[in-house]
């Protein structure tokens, strides 16, 4: 079947682009990745690789044409000699309005900007992500949003000065190239518009930002759950998984798989916040015994964050030697569970996927411990998740106890174990001791 070739969006601003030359002529044969023609907008002259192995047939528009973005230029048959016959029509551009696809009358006045097509052969792009929100000043350079293609996910530049006036589709949702998404206006809107693509521009809640509003996972403490509510889920489409750029490449890097992310509940679009509790999910094969899961501990509380900051700076303020944050939050823990423990106490902290493992931190100096020699079991895990945007979570029992901080304004402490590990009498000591801790940090000296 034949492979439509269209004219693509070099830019978000664009309207249409000028075919300067074809660099392939009807009938040669064409392979993916090979420039196949010169297109010149209003800020550059670019090549355009074919998408496809074939050959160019059915040349729609000459050099020198001015084409609208998203018409369909020319076909890549499968064999010489190939019609366009059984080629099927992308959704047809919306009409031009100032600077771009069409909108409505009663959006703000400004520079519309259209869904890119960043592949010959695209008729639409899926939002992953708004990177700016409605009123926000943008420069033409900035990334404004996410899209992703059957082939890839990539971020897009604003393409122009000013204020976002108006957004005009929803993170995940799948809109036609040259459809206009979004308005850039030169002055601040007093009312910024924000609406869904798929209801026709009916208006919607603004949406919270990607790297400062992030899920809530299960077993929230209430207080916390008052302060924060979880943006809703945003749907694959397809079967994708929605991911940032950087996100999809620090996993693949790490051999992180994000569809456990989406296994696990978290909301799409996933962003690099959410490795950290990518990172902490236990590993596919070491799956709890169920009877063990059914009679496992889990207990929430919290405690303010002000006092461990200050108490950090102040310790730092008295030496020269940076402070080991790690080796205090340890030294927090073992001095609560120390009631209930026998000879040497080791605490594993975890951060940012790093493990280290402390021995007795409670009895050495604040914010220092000696690290034990050998690999020893830890007798507790200290999952530090506190910046990931969560405020709680239900992960079930691992190899030993696990005391995770999650939290920003507060932190809230989340202890899971399995039956055995610690005692109802420990798990409360545990977490009543280091909430206090958390609360005033010279109880601890006591």
């Amino acid at each position: 079947m034949p492979h439509e070739v269209i004219m693509p969006a070099l830019g978000m601003a664009q309207e249409t682009g000028q075919i300067v030359a074809w660099l392939k002529a009807a009938g040669d044969a064409v392979k993916a990745g090979e420039p196949l023609m010169e297109v010149e907008t209003d800020k550059a002259t670019m090549e355009v690789e074919a998408q496809f192995d074939g050959f160019l047939a059915d040349i729609r528009a000459e050099a020198g044409a001015n084409v609208p973005v998203g018409e369909v230029v020319a076909l890549i048959a499968d064999r010489p000699g190939g019609t366009g016959e059984g080629a099927s029509s992308p959704p047809a551009a919306p009409a031009a309005s100032a600077g771009g696809g069409a909108a409505p009358d009663d959006l703000p006045e400004g520079e519309a900007i259209i869904m890119p097509a960043l592949g010959m052969a695209q008729d639409t792009g899926i939002l992953v992500a708004w990177l700016k929100a409605p009123g926000e000043a943008v420069g033409r350079d900035e990334v404004l949003l996410e899209v992703e293609t059957d082939k890839s996910t990539m971020e897009v530049p604003a393409g122009a000065d000013g204020y976002i006036a108006a957004l005009l589709a929803e993170a995940g949702e799948e809109v036609p190239v040259g459809a206009t998404i979004a308005v850039i206006s030169t002055s601040k809107p007093e009312n910024p518009v924000q609406r869904s693509a798929a209801t026709g521009g009916a208006p919607v809640a603004p949406s919270p930002m990607p790297e400062t509003a992030k899920p809530v996972a299960t077993g929230t403490p209430a207080a916390a759950a008052e302060k924060k509510v979880a943006p809703a889920a945003v749907p694959t489409q397809g079967g994708r998984i929605l991911a940032s750029p950087k996100a999809r490449r620090l996993a693949a890097a790490e051999g992180l798989d994000l569809a456990r992310l989406r296994d696990a509940g978290v909301p799409q679009p996933f962003h690099v916040a959410d490795l950290d509790t990518l990172r902490a999910l236990p590993s596919p094969g070491a799956a709890a015994n169920p009877a063990q899961a059914a009679a496992s501990l889990h207990l929430t509380a919290e405690a303010p964050a002000t006092a461990l900051a200050e108490l950090v700076a102040w310790i730092a303020g008295e030496g020269n030697a940076p402070v080991d944050a790690a080796g205090l939050l340890a030294g927090f823990a073992a001095g609560a569970l120390r009631p209930h423990a026998e000879g040497s106490l080791i605490v594993a902290v975890e951060r940012h996927g790093q493990r280290r493992s402390y021995a007795d931190p409670d009895r050495g100096g604040l914010g220092s411990a000696p690290q034990p020699q050998e690999k020893a079991a830890p007798a507790l895990i200290l999952r530090d998740l506190r910046g990931s945007g969560l405020t709680g979570l239900r992960l079930g029992a691992e190899e030993a106890p696990v005391l995770t901080l999650t939290g920003d304004d507060r932190i809230c402490l989340t202890l899971e174990c399995a039956a055995g590990q610690l005692s109802p009498a420990a798990a409360l000591d545990l977490m009543t001791g280091v909430a206090a801790r958390l609360n005033d940090p010279l109880r601890h000296l006591l």
